[in-house]
């Protein structure tokens, strides 16, 4: 008799008492089988009712689509998952070991992504906290620039060139975080000469700032004498423009200002120095 005719009794013989075993199974465990897959058919309607009632929720807070919906999965999937747990207890399988199972692996996997779990921590941080929402402009860490995308695991900032900084959340939260919100505040000066019209020279401004299309009318913006130098009159000229015209804005208002300036004759000086010799030579 050949090895492969011993392996086929072998298989013969041994399904019959898989198929027994089965059927006992389920003749014994029937009712706990059954109560097993009523109890997941409640876990489903409880996992869907509560992702209904979070994604509510979150929309009523404007939070971002996509991360609603992932926030909602993330939960579905606990609930399943707990619930199932509990409907392989019923089952008769020894669930305490498959606990400190995925605990063991949770631990392992933990410690070799600790900086990404740390971005996603960092990031439902941010999402909750909301320390700053898109299109509001930040800078932090020594970077700086409009808020575009705020994901699990990163945000995005958009600079004034185009370019974009991506920042690890882990980077943002506990680090103090300048926001200027979708509003930023102009620093421009002009310089007049001593002789110049100071009441006029601010008139001027002023009627600029207010047909500027760009310059917000509230918060008011602030003009008026800035300091006062050897051979000029500073103006300061600080009016607030939404995030997208704060550089566009600027030429344009410094551009309109030395028209007006030189349509009414009023002095903008150049910097000069006398020298003296004092033994001149022969």
């Amino acid at each position: 008799m050949t090895d492969s005719t011993l392996v086929k009794k072998a298989a013969v013989a041994t399904s019959p008492e898989l198929t027994d075993k089965v059927i006992f199974y389920f003749v014994d465990h029937g009712m706990q089988i059954l109560t097993a897959i009523a109890l997941m058919g409640v876990g489903v309607f409880i996992a869907r009712w509560a992702g209904n009632l979070i994604h509510r929720w979150l929309k009523s807070r404007a939070y971002d689509e996509p991360v609603s919906n992932l926030i909602v999965k993330v939960v579905k999937l606990l609930i399943i998952g707990l619930i199932g747990i509990m409907s392989l207890g019923q089952m008769g399988v020894q669930v305490t070991p498959l606990i400190a199972g995925i605990g063991v692996a949770g631990v392992g996997v933990s410690l070799a992504m600790q900086g990404l779990l740390g971005n996603l921590v960092a990031g439902l941080t941010i999402i909750f906290a909301k320390p700053f929402t898109i299109g509001d402009y930040i800078e932090l860490l020594g970077v700086y620039g409009q808020v575009t995308d705020i994901a699990l695991f990163s945000t995005t900032l958009l600079h004034t060139d185009h370019s974009r900084v991506i920042v690890p959340n882990r980077k943002i939260v506990g680090e103090i975080l300048h926001n200027y919100g979708t509003i930023r505040q102009l620093d421009l000066t002009v310089a007049v000469g001593y002789g110049a019209d100071i009441t006029l020279a601010l008139s001027l401004v002023d009627a600029i700032l207010r047909q500027h299309p760009g310059v917000l009318r509230e918060p008011a913006p602030v003009v008026g004498v800035a300091a006062l130098t050897e051979s000029s009159v500073v103006l300061a000229i600080k009016p607030w423009v939404k995030v997208e015209d704060f550089v566009p804005a600027q030429a344009v208002i410094y551009q309109t200002v030395i028209e007006a300036f030189r349509e009414k004759k009023i002095e903008t000086p150049v910097p000069r120095r006398d020298v003296r010799f004092l033994n001149p030579p022969p």
